[in-house]
C-alpha cells in the first residue's frame, strides 16, 4: 500500500513528480500558479500548444528543470466546478498515469471541498490497483509515497480514512478477481478469519454439517451439486457503547454455472465475480473495524458454488429456508436469492436497526440501469434514503427501484410459500419481492450490483475487472449511523 505523508509546502518539497490542479481556462489551482510563475512563460505556451484547457480529465506533463525540485510536473484538469467525485477521479487518473514513479507530491488536497485529502488519497491509491499475481511478467505500481504538500493534521486524518477505505476496496477487488478454482468457499472463510485476526472482529464459520444443523436450506440446496462444501460466515464488530446496529448480508456465489439451468458458455466467463457482494462486505468490515466506528455491525456471507451434477438442485425442487418458509425452485440459475434467504433470516434474528444486503443478483437490473449504476429496493423509505445518501457521499451511483406489491403474484407458487422466479419482465423487482419474504418487518435495503460490480475498461480510479463497488457505500452508511 502506498504511504500517504505530509510534506513541506509545494515551494520547499521535492519528488519525482508534482501533480497540480487546473480548472477550465485554464485557471491555475493550488500550487499550479507557483509552478507556472517559477518555470516561466514557456509553460503556458507549451500547454496552449497542447490544447490544454483544464477541462475534466485532461493531463499535461512538463519537465521540472532546474527551477523546481521535481523531475516532472503534471497539470490535471478538473473542469468548471470541482466536487468530491471529480477530485477522486482526478487523483485516480494521476495515480494510473504515474505508477512508475516512486515519489509523487501533490496539492490536489488544497482544493476547497469537504474531505479533499480523503478523496485524493482514495482516488490515487485506487487508481494504482493491479491484480497481477498470475502474470509471468507483472508490472506492479512502483509508487512508494504520495506526499500532500503542506498538509495539516486534519488533512492527514482525512487521508488516513481514504487509505483505509481504499484498502477495503482493494481487498474486495482481489477476492473478486481471484479465479474460481483458487477461491472455494473454504478459502473465502479463511480470508474472513484472517480479517478477524488482524482487526479484532469476532467470527463464526459454519461448515456443511453446521449448515444442516442451522437449517440453511437455501445455501445447502444451491451447493448440492458442488464438490467444494459451502460455508456460512458471520463477522461481528461490537464496540462498547454502540450507537446503532446494522447487519450486512453479502451474496457469495464463488462460481455460478447456472446449475442444471446451465448458462451458455459466454455467460459463465465472468461468473467468478458472482461473489462480489460477499467480497464487498468483507472489505467494508475490515474498514469499519480499522476506523473504529461506534456502531454494531454484523456481516453475514453465505458462500457456495452453483454447479451441475447428479446431486444438484433440480427445477421443481422445494427448499426450506432458515425462517421456515418454503421455496419452489423453477430456475436453478436464480440461486443468489436462495442463499440470501438464509442470510437474511439469520440477520433478522439479530434484531438490528437495519439490514442491508448486497448482491450481483439480476441481469434485469443491469438492463434497467446500465453497467455503472446499482439498484436500490427496500421496505422502509427512511432506510432507503439513508443508503442512497451514503452512496452519494461515497461516490457510488445508485438508483431506487419500486418494490411494487402488484407484482407479488408473479412469485406465488401453488405448492410452496414462494417461487424463485417471476418471469422475464421486472426481474429486479420480483427478486426484491422474493427477498422481502425473509426480512419480516425489520427495515431492510437491497443493493443489486450486477452492473457496477464489474468494469469492462479501466477509467479514473476504476480498474478493468472487479470494482469493489459497495464497500464505500456500506462504510459511509455505518459512519452516518454513528452520527
Amino acid at each position: 500500500m502506498i504511504e500517504i505523508v505530509a510534506g513541506a509546502p509545494v515551494e520547499a518539497a521535492s519528488g519525482d513528480v508534482l501533480v497540480v490542479p487546473a480548472l477550465s481556462g485554464p485557471t491555475w489551482g493550488a500550487g499550479a500558479d507557483w509552478v507556472v510563475a517559477t518555470l516561466g512563460e514557456w509553460v503556458e505556451e507549451y500547454l496552449a500548444a497542447q490544447e490544454f484547457t483544464g477541462k475534466v480529465g485532461q493531463m499535461a506533463t512538463v519537465p521540472g528543470g532546474e527551477a523546481v525540485d521535481y523531475g516532472r510536473v503534471m497539470f490535471i484538469g478538473l473542469g468548471d466546478e470541482v466536487d468530491a467525485e471529480a477530485l477522486r477521479r482526478a487523483a485516480g487518473t494521476a495515480g494510473r498515469a504515474l505508477s512508475k514513479y516512486p515519489s509523487v507530491v501533490t496539492t490536489l488536497h488544497e482544493l476547497e471541498i469537504e474531505d479533499a485529502a480523503e478523496c485524493v488519497a482514495f482516488g490515487f491509491i485506487s487508481g494504482q490497483y493491479r491484480f497481477d499475481k498470475y502474470l509471468s511478467d507483472p508490472k506492479p505500481a512502483r509508487t512508494e509515497t504520495l506526499t500532500l504538500a503542506g498538509a495539516d493534521a486534519a488533512a492527514m486524518a482525512a487521508a488516513e480514512r481514504g487509505s483505509i477505505v481504499a484498502a477495503g476496496v482493494s481487498l474486495a477487488r482481489d477476492l473478486i478477481n481471484e479465479p474460481a478454482n483458487a477461491k472455494p468457499p473454504t478459502y473465502l472463510a479463511a480470508v474472513a478469519e484472517e480479517i478477524a485476526a488482524d482487526t479484532g472482529l469476532e467470527i463464526t464459520v459454519y461448515d456443511k454439517d453446521a449448515c444442516v444443523e442451522e437449517r440453511f436450506g437455501g445455501l445447502l440446496g444451491v451447493g448440492a451439486g458442488a464438490v467444494n462444501p459451502p460455508r456460512m460466515v458471520v463477522l461481528r464488530h461490537e464496540p462498547d457503547g454502540a450507537k446503532a446496529s446494522v447487519v450486512l448480508v453479502g451474496k457469495g456465489i464463488v462460481f455460478d454455472s447456472g446449475g442444471l439451468s446451465l448458462k451458455p458458455p459466454a455467460a459463465m466467463e465472468t461468473m467468478k465475480t458472482d461473489m462480489s457482494g460477499a467480497a464487498a462486505v468483507f472489505g467494508a468490515m475490515e474498514a469499519v473495524a480499522r476506523l473504529e466506528v461506534p456502531v454494531k455491525v454484523i456481516a453475514i456471507t453465505p458462500l457456495t458454488e452453483n454447479m451441475p451434477s447428479g446431486g444438484a438442485l433440480r427445477p421443481g425442487d422445494v427448499l426450506r429456508a432458515r425462517n421456515g418458509k418454503t421455496i419452489e425452485v423453477l430456475n436453478t440459475d436464480a440461486e443468489g436469492r436462495l442463499v440470501l434467504a438464509d442470510g437474511l433470516s439469520l440477520a433478522v434474528e439479530e434484531e438490528p436497526d437495519l439490514i442491508v444486503d448486497i448482491a450481483t443478483l439480476t441481469g434485469a437490473c443491469k438492463i434497467a440501469l446500465g453497467p455503472s449504476i446499482g439498484g436500490v429496493l427496500g421496505n422502509d423509505d427512511a432506510a432507503i434514503r439513508a443508503v442512497t445518501a451514503a452512496a452519494a457521499r461515497a461516490g457510488e451511483k445508485v438508483w431506487t427501484l419500486p418494490l411494487e406489491e402488484e407484482y407479488a403474484p408473479l412469485i406465488e407458487s401453488p405448492i410452496a410459500d414462494v417461487k424463485n422466479t417471476g418471469g422475464r419482465f421486472g426481474g429486479a423487482i420480483t427478486a426484491g419481492l422474493f427477498l422481502g419474504h425473509f426480512v419480516d418487518d425489520v427495515p431492510w435495503v437491497h443493493l443489486d450490483i450486477a452492473g457496477p460490480a464489474r468494469a469492462d475498461k479501466a477509467e479514473y480510479y476504476i480498474p478493468k475487472g472487479a470494482t469493489g463497488f459497495g464497500v464505500r457505500t456500506m462504510v459511509a452508511l455505518v459512519e452516518d449511523m454513528a452520527s
